[in-house]
């Protein structure tokens, strides 16, 4: 197995709250049947959440987070040059406005989309 996939799987496994929070509700098709993975190998990062036929990345950010913006930008360039939209959210907006994040990515899957969903 690729040393990414081996990462992946263990950060699968050692999840945040908020992480296993958003993916009770991204899990099992539940938004307008699109199919998300998590903890996915993309473009040279392990990004959170993925939805590969919209090409949308849901990343949650926590404290630590403060520290690497020059990082987090740079990978979210790479990952726009890749195609992919990408979202960031923090930990505690996860845990605490869990409905207007869903809500919010639900409304950029409609743009993604280009039909609107």
């Amino acid at each position: 197995m690729k040393p990414e996939w081996t990462r992946a799987r263990r950060l699968r496994n050692a999840g945040t709250e908020a992480e296993h929070r958003l993916w009770y509700f991204l899990r099992r098709r539940q938004l307008a049947g699109y199919k998300f993975r998590r903890q996915v190998p993309l473009a040279g990062y392990i990004v959170d959440f993925a939805c590969m036929p919209l090409r949308l990345v849901v990343e949650l950010d926590g404290g630590q987070h403060l520290e690497a913006v020059a990082y987090d930008r740079r990978r979210t360039e790479i990952l726009q040059g890749e195609g992919y939209r990408v979202l960031r959210f923090w930990n505690d907006d996860v845990l605490l406005r869990t409905e207007e994040v869903v809500a919010e990515i639900f409304r950029v899957m409609g743009e993604c989309d280009g039909e609107g969903i």
